[in-house]
């Protein structure tokens, strides 16, 4: 099967999220005080323990995603790891959707939900085509 013109990779897919998460990840896991000022937020114990245990969940994606952007993703190959991915990058981009028609203008809420989107559409291409066959 030849690759359709502007289909994106899957191993561009999972490289790019993987790198996403990763640095969404170590910003939340070691900079979490300075995240929480940004935003406004008291830097209490609560929402300092909440950004680490949130920043762990994406390192952890991140490391999940890297480590299978070889594998085939598609149709019923994989769907656990597109089905995952999906769900997480469509719900984030609904809630930041949600957000942003609600009046929440941040110029870094915008660029997130724009990359969101795009990576929750490429997911959904995956989970709901078949697997795209490598060039020989």
């Amino acid at each position: 099967m030849k690759k359709q013109k502007g289909e994106m990779s899957t191993k561009l897919l999972m490289s790019l999220s993987a790198l996403f998460m990763a640095v969404l990840g170590a910003t939340a896991s070691f900079l979490p005080q300075e995240i929480a000022a940004h935003f406004g937020i008291r830097a209490d114990f609560h929402a300092v323990l909440l950004l680490q245990i949130v920043g762990a969940l994406y390192l952890g994606f991140a490391i999940l995603n890297w480590m299978a952007k070889d594998v085939l993703i598609g149709g019923i190959y994989s769907r656990p790891l597109a089905l995952g991915n999906f769900l997480h990058f469509a719900v984030v981009s609904i809630v930041l959707l949600k957000a942003t028609a609600g009046g929440f203008r941040a110029p870094e809420i915008f660029v997130a939900t724009a990359i969101y989107s795009f990576i929750a559409i490429g997911f959904g291409r995956v989970l709901f085509t078949g697997p795209r066959a490598k060039p020989s």
